[in-house]
């Protein structure tokens, strides 16, 4: 599968975000944890360009923990400050902060020396759609301050919230880039729910998913659904249908339905911790 998706609503999102970003101290970038290359945008790079960096490999309770380890340090040694968090359950939010004002000392410094005392950091919360960034700043404010929810596209507009005296957040949309060099990198952001579903074959995209498991994850299918994982990929999402009664009339295998049940057993952690990619 070839996937590509680039609504225009992202090309203005971006255009904002550049026009904004002459305001920022430091970009904040959430990636998935369970894809952190697939689900950076190559385009931040560039937009944040010598403006501080935290990474934060969000959703990291639904990551393997080995891999999330090797990514933590592929990060760090790349230059960013890195920082997992779990932000459903607040997990790892104590310290955003504190990494916060770390990264961003020799500013807090420089405005000192100018005698610029107690000016809130200003921070850009950026990346992909359905990455957990509206979670992440509630999670992070203490309060319901953004839109939530599980599909791309929620947040639509800019948004400035203090989070305390030391730091202001700027929430943007969540933007992808117009086109995957790569096509392993859009099934990886189609797995994890930041593309739109609505435009893709499911069934289509959970054999993908079945093969992907098979070879790194083997015992996941076996242990969830109680089927054989010997058989053809296609033959496997017949029998995830048939233990999870996803029957159609005539008796027949509901096929879409079993493929949609996968993947929300897969984005909700039902099938375990998974991670899709690894560092190279």
């Amino acid at each position: 599968m070839n996937i590509q998706w680039y609504p225009g609503h992202m090309t203005k999102a971006k255009r904002m975000m550049q026009e904004d970003i002459k305001l920022i101290d430091i970009v904040v970038e959430l990636l998935d944890a369970r894809a952190p290359m697939s689900s950076k945008n190559p385009d931040i790079d560039t937009l944040a360009l010598n403006k501080y960096r935290l990474v934060i490999l969000n959703k990291y309770d639904l990551a393997d923990s080995r891999a999330t380890s090797m990514w933590e340090k592929y990060f760090r040694d790349k230059g960013y400050f890195v920082a997992c968090l779990d932000s459903r359950k607040n997990t790892g939010m104590k310290s955003i902060t504190d990494t916060i004002m770390e990264a961003c000392r020799e500013k807090i410094e420089r405005d000192r020396k100018r005698g610029i005392i107690n000016r809130p950091i200003r921070a850009m919360v950026v990346g992909i759609p359905n990455v957990g960034k509206s979670t992440f700043i509630n999670s992070y404010a203490k309060k319901a301050c953004t839109k939530v929810g599980n599909k791309p596209g929620v947040t639509k507009g800019k948004q400035w919230i203090r989070i305390n005296k030391n730091v202001e957040l700027l929430d943007t949309p969540g933007i992808l880039w117009p086109k995957f060099e790569d096509e392993r990198v859009g099934l990886n952001l189609a797995y994890i729910g930041s593309i739109n579903d609505n435009i893709i074959s499911m069934s289509e995209l959970a054999l993908g998913l079945i093969t992907f498991l098979k070879k790194n994850y083997c015992n996941v299918l076996q242990d969830r659904y109680n089927i054989d994982i010997e058989k053809q990929d296609f033959e496997i999402l017949q029998d995830i249908a048939v233990n999870r009664q996803c029957i159609q009339k005539g008796n027949e295998p509901d096929i879409e339905k079993a493929s949609i049940l996968l993947f929300d057993d897969f984005r909700s952690g039902k099938l375990g911790r998974i991670s899709l990619e690894m560092p190279e």
